[in-house]
């Protein structure tokens, strides 16, 4: 009885996921850009309550790392967007919601997220932990990859004149070998079903925009 209510928390959570994601691209595409892009605070806040739900986040463990990450993703971008370290030169819009000191608090939550899920992701899989952790690590980067042709048209964020350097990337995938790391030395694991598919609901919005 326990595992039919869990399977349909997922299968509910998975379905609102989706929901959002192509009613942004459909809206999008019928020349709603700023009514629906405004509205990225709520579906990335949407998605992360699901996914501290669902997850679960629901021990010490989970929660110290959750905080590790969005600490050290906050810090990064802070680092980032006031001194021009580690990713170049950039600073954030207007639609990525509430800042401290010029960095939003979602994108640290969003570092969080993304190293959790992309660690289930590659966890659906028999490969040795040094390939998990490199793995994940570079899915956390092409999703960045994807968001970066749409994050100045979606006042998301823009690098100064306009082109993401090889340095952000570098960043990306040194700060995700670092976190991932941490989840393996912690041995954490998560909701696969709920991982993939709001990771495939990022990427496929992305790559859509992208072309």
């Amino acid at each position: 009885m326990i595992d039919v209510f869990v399977k349909n928390k997922v299968r509910l959570s998975v379905g609102i996921i989706w929901l959002f994601h192509i009613s942004a691209i459909i809206g999008i595409t019928l020349d709603h850009l700023d009514w629906f892009i405004k509205k990225t605070p709520i579906n990335l806040g949407l998605s992360f309550l699901l996914f501290l739900l669902i997850y679960p986040i629901n021990n010490l463990k989970k929660t110290g790392a959750l905080l590790l990450f969005f600490i050290g993703g906050m810090f990064a971008e802070w680092l980032g967007v006031n001194y021009q370290i580690l990713f170049g030169e950039y600073e954030y819009g207007n639609n990525f919601g509430p800042k401290l000191d010029g960095v939003p608090y979602l994108i640290g939550a969003y570092w969080a997220l993304l190293t959790f899920i992309t660690a289930s992701i590659l966890d659906f899989t028999k490969l040795p932990y040094r390939i998990k952790i490199i793995g994940a690590a570079s899915l956390m980067v092409l999703l960045d990859f994807l968001m970066e042709k749409s994050a100045p048209i979606f006042d998301f964020w823009e690098f100064a004149g306009g082109v993401p350097t090889f340095e952000n990337y570098w960043t990306w995938f040194l700060l995700g070998i670092i976190f991932q790391a941490f989840i393996k030395i912690l041995n954490i694991q998560g909701n696969r079903i709920l991982s993939l598919n709001l990771y495939l609901a990022q990427f496929l919005f992305f790559l859509y925009f992208y072309f």
